[in-house]
C-alpha cells in the first residue's frame, strides 16, 4: 500500500492563533479562563484545553461576572459582546482576523443600506456570527437553488458575502446564480474564502485522482474538513470522513492499492500521524510519500490584551 499525504493540511494561522489564545490566557490569568463555544471544531483540541483549565459554555450566563472569556476563531455578533460588557467580562477576542474581514464587509454593506446575500451554512457559528453584524440586512444561502428563494426589495442594492470555508467550487456556482439573477450584485473586495480551506481543497483536487481511497483527519462539526470529502466524492472517490484512526474501518481498505490522507484546518497533526500508523499495521511493505503543493507560511499576531 501506498500512502499520499496531502500538505499542506492541519492547523492553519487562525485556528494556531485561537489555541494560543486559550493557552495565553491560562498562562496569564490562570485557570479558569471561559471559552464561548467551542474555539475551534476539533473535540481532540477542545478536550485538551478543558485539560489546561478551559470552561466552554454556550450561554453568558454561565459565565461569573468579571470573569476572562474567549470568544472563539468563528466569531461572534455584536449582540455577544454586548451581553459580555453587561456582565463586566474581561474579554479576548480570538476571532480568525479573516473572518473578522468578513464582519467588515457585512457592516460596510449594511452601513450603505445594502441587502447582503450570505453564502454560508444556517446555523454555522461563523454565519451566526457575521449575521449579526448585519442585522435585517441579510439573507442566507447554500446551494444555487436558495437562490431562487432570494427577495430583494432593490437589485440595484445588493451584495453578497461568503463563509471562509466553503467548498471554492460550489461557491462559485452559486454566486454565478446570484450575477444571472441578480447583475448589479456587488461583491467582496478579495476572495472571502480563506487562504487555507483553498489551498486544502486545490491539494485534494489535484491528488484524489491517484488514490483508490481519502482518509480526510476531522470531525463533523468542522465545515472545511466536510468539503474535503465531499470533493473527493464527487470526483467518484471513496472518501470518509473520520475524527481519529480508530474511526477506519478494515473492509474500506479492502483491495486499496492508494490512499489519499489529509485533515481539516483544526486538526492536530498527532491525529493525522495515527492514521498513517493504523494503515502501516495493515501492510508491512507500506510505503510514505508526502506530496507538498503549496507552502504556507502564514502566521497572526495575538490579541495586544494578552500579546
Amino acid at each position: 500500500m501506498k500512502i499520499i499525504l496531502a500538505k499542506p493540511r492541519g492547523f492553519c494561522a487562525g485556528v494556531e492563533r485561537a489555541i494560543r489564545c486559550v493557552e495565553r490566557a491560562l498562562e496569564l490569568y490562570g485557570p479558569p479562563v471561559y471559552v464561548l463555544n467551542d474555539i475551534v471544531h476539533n473535540a481532540t483540541v477542545v478536550r485538551d484545553l478543558k485539560a489546561k483549565g478551559a470552561i466552554f459554555i454556550r450561554d453568558l450566563d454561565d459565565v461569573p461576572r468579571g470573569s476572562h472569556l474567549l470568544f472563539s476563531a468563528h466569531g461572534v455578533g455584536p449582540a455577544r459582546w454586548e451581553a459580555a460588557r453587561k456582565r463586566d467580562l474581561r474579554v479576548i477576542d480570538a476571532t480568525c482576523p479573516l473572518v473578522e474581514k468578513v464582519h467588515r464587509e457585512a457592516r460596510r454593506f449594511a452601513d450603505e443600506e445594502y441587502m447582503i446575500i450570505l453564502i454560508g451554512e444556517k446555523g454555522h457559528d461563523e454565519v451566526v456570527g457575521t449575521a449579526g453584524w448585519a442585522a435585517n440586512h441579510i439573507q442566507v444561502v447554500f446551494t444555487e437553488d436558495d437562490v431562487a428563494a432570494v427577495e430583494v426589495a432593490d437589485p440595484s442594492k445588493v451584495a453578497y458575502l461568503t463563509q471562509t470555508t466553503l467548498s471554492v467550487d460550489d461557491c462559485t456556482r452559486v454566486i454565478a446564480a446570484l450575477k444571472r439573477r441578480l447583475p448589479n450584485i456587488q461583491g467582496p473586495s478579495a476572495n472571502d474564502i480563506c487562504y487555507a480551506t483553498q489551498n486544502r481543497q486545490r491539494a485534494v483536487n489535484d491528488l484524489a485522482p491517484e488514490a483508490d481511497l481519502v482518509l480526510v483527519v476531522g470531525d463533523t462539526e468542522s465545515a472545511n474538513s466536510k468539503r474535503l470529502a465531499e470533493i473527493c466524492r464527487k470526483k467518484g472517490k471513496a472518501s470518509y470522513l473520520i475524527s481519529a484512526a480508530d474511526r477506519i474501518e478494515d473492509a474500506w481498505l479492502d483491495g486499496v492499492q492508494t490512499v489519499l490522507v489529509t485533515s481539516g484546518a483544526s486538526v492536530p497533526e498527532f491525529l493525522v500521524q495515527g492514521v498513517v500508523e493504523r494503515l502501516r499495521s495493515t501492510d508491512a511493505e507500506c510505503r510514505v510519500e508526502e506530496h507538498a503543493l503549496v507552502r504556507e507560511n502564514v502566521h497572526f499576531s495575538l490579541p495586544e490584551a494578552i500579546a
